[in-house]
């Protein structure tokens, strides 16, 4: 004879859903300062937004078919180790990582200076 127990749903522990990490209203609103500069020069025409469960990603495209040409990420769990902004190029390299966004996106002022020549 086989006896099969069965438990309620009550009786086991509520399985926690990872959170997801995404960007706060005053980071966003620092990001879209920047891109709608570059959309206004005619460089960027299109981005993605990604919350994933160990980063917020800030993907820019200049078409919405290419491969993104620059990612803001967001990965708290480095912040104590290297800062938890980092802004990759398409190749894949770290253009800047830091602390601190303000920071992280200083790195597309040397691209506003040479489109104001």
């Amino acid at each position: 004879m086989v006896v099969v127990m069965r438990t309620s749903p009550a009786s086991q522990p509520a399985r926690r859903q990872p959170e997801t990490v995404a960007f706060t209203r005053s980071e966003l609103t620092r990001i879209l300062s920047v891109y709608g500069y570059f959309v206004a020069a005619g460089e960027w025409r299109d981005y993605a937004i990604d919350s994933l469960n160990d980063a917020a990603v800030f993907s820019i495209f200049r078409r919405a078919s290419e491969l993104p040409l620059y990612r803001i990420e967001k990965r708290p769990a480095l912040a104590k180790k290297q800062g938890a902004w980092v802004v990759v190029s398409m190749s894949g390299a770290v253009l800047r990582r830091g602390h601190e966004l303000a920071q992280v996106l200083k790195v597309f002022d040397r691209q506003k200076l040479k489109l104001a020549t």
